[in-house]
């Protein structure tokens, strides 16, 4: 198929969208809040979810072409955002 496998690491927060992306979106919505349970964070994260237009899911995943050459070109050294 033409397709080269690139080595990388199991886990890189670089890398992971989950953390460049929906987290520190995620953490600046928290900002002050404070919960005072397990089900009110629960309902937090949910409504969190709910709340994010189809187009924050899309640019998250849109750029990642972008978050990996920016990991190439620091040769895989930590980035600071």
């Amino acid at each position: 198929m033409g397709w080269e496998v690139l080595p990388h690491p199991p886990y890189s927060p670089d890398l992971a969208p989950s953390d460049y992306h929906l987290f520190r979106s995620m953490h600046h919505s928290l900002a002050e809040k404070k919960f005072k349970n397990r089900d009110e964070v629960q309902i937090w994260v949910s409504n969190f979810f709910e709340s994010q237009p189809v187009e924050f899911f899309k640019k998250g995943i849109h750029s990642l072409r972008e978050r990996w050459r920016q990991v190439i070109d620091a040769d895989g050294e930590y980035l600071l955002d």
